[in-house]
């Protein structure tokens, strides 16, 4: 398709202004399917839930299909010709458990309208927002753009998930399978959050991760602490001495090469983010804090988005009952993550932390490292041209500049399609910090529905502009 012209646009969006209430009606038809991964109950509704969408896909002209794995199906669709940019979206069917029932307002999957103090209306149900609502913005985008036009401005691939809730273990084998078929010149990804009601982000950071659990081992049991103490090693005590050691008075990491390959941000990543509206005090003052605990010479933002950090998960060992009892024990654990940026090897990152702990341990006791995941920090190149397209077309829909964002979480499956495809991926997203994903009474707002179907048409047309790149 050339280049589309700004009528062929407006037409477009039009067509997505007067066909909301059967867009939101074919929404609602996807999250009755109690569509729960992580529960064996709902196998049937996870193969019903990827039927539904192969076969959506197929009414607008998609060549889709089921595919199976291991574990619950995927549904892949294309929309290829000759020529032109070739972009991969990602979704995931699949849901959160509802538990617990007795919060919720409403039947979790008899998705409802509910009107909101801001005047806006939100869909409440669970998926609504994660990511039933999400992945059906540009699922209605691209009907939009066949029912006016009879085609989509560039090609488009589609790769739905079933188990992204419960950690995807199919995608990686799914992808080295389909790595020929599915490549294509970017991934995007809409599973993330705006920067606040009125302004839209592209994420373009995401933290990896190294999660570990360590048992120390003194005596072969647990001791009388008035017959032993002083004299007997206590395993609590050689832990906490570890766990101690592994940050800098500072607020850094003291593990020797933890820094190693970690740059500094650009400075105009770091001019960006200075200008974004974010109070400091106000963040950790919303969750009962004042004093900010990382890096001193580091703002919030970046401690959070582009700093690597050590964490103590939990500690356990010795009597924990009611009561008191007075013993030394033998056995002490701890569960530790490192959260990665770019630069950093996970594999190095674990393996000096292991190193770092076996240098304190005493030589008469020992230690054990379970390992809980391994994901490399992703980056989107700022020089991208998806990158800069994506950011223009929703300055235009928005009316205000999108925001540069990172998040301190991670998403293993980024990395996957950067190692399997070797495709960098544009993360995009609608929803907003209130929309209580993984909670009861999970809502997505209509607003966001809307003009999450009217982005994905503007930025589905500007990528025809780097069509000869791209080529």
């Amino acid at each position: 398709m050339p280049k589309p012209t700004n009528d062929q646009i407006e037409a477009v969006l039009s067509h997505v202004d007067q066909t909301m209430d059967q867009s939101l009606q074919r929404l609602f038809d996807l999250i009755r399917i109690p569509s729960v991964s992580t529960d064996p109950a709902y196998r049937d509704d996870c193969r019903r839930a990827a039927e539904w969408l192969s076969s959506d896909l197929a009414t607008i002209g998609f060549d889709a299909s089921v595919r199976d794995t291991s574990g619950h199906p995927m549904v892949v669709g294309h929309e290829k010709r000759a020529g032109g940019p070739h972009v991969l979206f990602y979704g995931h069917y699949d849901v959160q458990p509802v538990d617990p029932l007795p919060l919720w307002k409403t039947d979790p999957f008899e998705p409802v309208l509910q009107p909101m103090e801001n005047g806006d209306t939100a869909i409440v149900a669970r998926g609504a927002s994660d990511d039933k609502g999400q992945l059906m913005t540009f699922v209605e985008a691209c009907r939009a753009w066949k029912s006016v036009t009879g085609t989509l401005p560039i090609q488009v691939s589609i790769l739905f998930e079933g188990e992204e809730e419960a950690g995807s273990p199919s995608l990686a084998p799914f992808l080295d399978r389909t790595a020929s078929e599915l490549a294509s010149d970017t991934v995007l990804v809409c599973d993330t959050d705006m920067w606040d009601h009125d302004t839209p982000a592209v994420t373009t950071m995401l933290r990896g991760l190294v999660s570990q659990e360590i048992e120390i081992t003194c005596a072969d049991r647990d001791l009388h602490s008035g017959m032993f103490g002083n004299a007997a090693r206590n395993a609590l005590q050689v832990l906490s001495e570890i766990v101690a050691s592994l940050r800098t008075p500072d607020g850094g990491v003291a593990i020797a090469g933890f820094y190693d390959g970690v740059r500094e941000l650009p400075e105009a990543v770091k001019a960006q983010w200075k200008s974004l509206p974010f109070d400091e005090d106000g963040f950790l003052h919303d969750i009962g804090l004042s004093i900010p605990a990382g890096e001193k010479d580091r703002s919030i933002l970046e401690q959070v988005w582009a700093r690597p950090s050590c964490e103590i998960n939990g500690m356990s060992g010795g009597y924990t009952g009611d009561g008191f009892k007075t013993v030394i024990p033998a056995k002490a654990s701890a569960k530790i993550s490192f959260r990665l940026v770019e630069g950093q090897d996970p594999v190095a990152i674990r393996d000096a932390f292991q190193a770092h702990v076996w240098a304190r341990i005493p030589s008469d006791c020992s230690v054990s490292f379970k390992e809980y995941g391994l994901a490399p920090a992703t980056t989107m190149p700022l020089d991208s041209p998806f990158l800069r397209k994506t950011l223009e077309a929703l300055t235009v829909e928005w009316q205000r500049e999108a925001a540069l964002a990172g998040t301190g979480g991670s998403i293993p499956i980024i990395g996957e399609f950067k190692r399997r495809l070797g495709c960098d991926a544009l993360l995009v997203g609608f929803a907003r910090f209130d929309n209580r994903i993984h909670s009861p009474n999970e809502k997505y707002d209509l607003s966001s529905f809307h003009k999450g179907i009217r982005s994905w048409v503007r930025i589905l047309a500007s990528f025809c502009e780097i069509e000869q790149a791209a080529s």
